[in-house]
């Protein structure tokens, strides 16, 4: 289906979405089209909210977020999450701040059909007393104490991919992140993808997403631009430069979103 469509039919008002990709297939596209959309009061949750989730945020779209890290990678600051965490605006935005490890296992729980996940970690920081959904416990097997995380069960995952074939299998490879642990714990899952291919040929570093997984399948070229994908396009680093000025003040960044967003989408 067209991605206008998928977002319109499986994305809701409320809902809690995982937009992910790690530096590479991130899904700017559909991130996009759901500011297109005013999707509004979601619980967004990503490891490391860049780029489209400080759009998403700036648009009114996001209620919390739950991350390990922020920022807009090799430049700085994010500063429409700033400006909602300090100022409420254009909405007051409620953080549930993890580790790396942390939300991977949160993932890992989710997809696995458990309640939680145990790992190590989380220690020397002050994550403990102010973060929800982690919790020290005893192991069962000695005195050692562990830390619980619990399981993350997304609405919707939305993920970028190189390529689907025409059963609607989707085929990605490269830098993976935690996109396959996210696209296996969601309810639902949206998938862009680069193109359609009679068969797969195989990648170094690859997975495929068989078509029982996927709700909603969307051909979008140049999806997660201005990200990279492996095997078609380079990342843009000075669009992220750019969107520090951008993104610097509310009026800019209102043209920008009249101008790059509100303005464009499939026709």
């Amino acid at each position: 289906m067209s991605l206008a469509e998928a977002i319109s039919l499986h994305v809701q008002d409320g809902d809690t979405v995982a937009l992910e990709g790690f530096t590479h297939l991130i899904p700017f596209a559909a991130g996009q089209e759901i500011i297109r959309q005013k999707k509004k009061d979601l619980t967004a949750i990503r490891l490391t909210p860049d780029l489209i989730y400080d759009q998403m945020i700036g648009a009114g779209c996001i209620a919390k977020l739950i991350f390990s890290w922020g920022g807009n990678p090799g430049v700085g600051s994010l500063h429409r999450l700033r400006d909602a965490l300090s100022n409420s605006w254009p909405r007051a935005l409620e953080i549930e701040e993890h580790t790396h490890a942390g939300m991977t296992n949160r993932y890992v729980a989710g997809a696995s059909g458990l309640p939680f996940s145990v790992l190590r970690g989380y220690d020397g920081t002050d994550l403990l007393s102010n973060t929800e959904n982690i919790a020290q416990i005893k192991s069962p097997f000695g005195d050692e104490v562990l830390l619980a995380v619990a399981a993350l069960n997304p609405d919707v995952t939305i993920i970028h991919a190189q390529q689907a074939d025409r059963k609607n299998n989707v085929m990605s490879w490269g830098i993976l992140g935690s996109s396959k642990e996210a696209v296996f714990a969601a309810k639902k899952v949206i998938i862009t993808v680069e193109e359609i291919v009679d068969e797969f040929k195989p990648h170094h570093n690859s997975v495929i997403f068989p078509e029982k997984l996927i709700t909603a399948l969307a051909v979008s070229p140049r999806g997660a631009w201005p990200s990279y994908a492996s095997g078609y396009y380079e990342r843009d680093n000075e669009q992220y430069i750019a969107w520090d000025e951008v993104s610097k003040e509310r009026e800019s960044f209102n043209q920008w979103l009249e101008a790059e967003v509100f303005s464009k989408g499939e026709k």
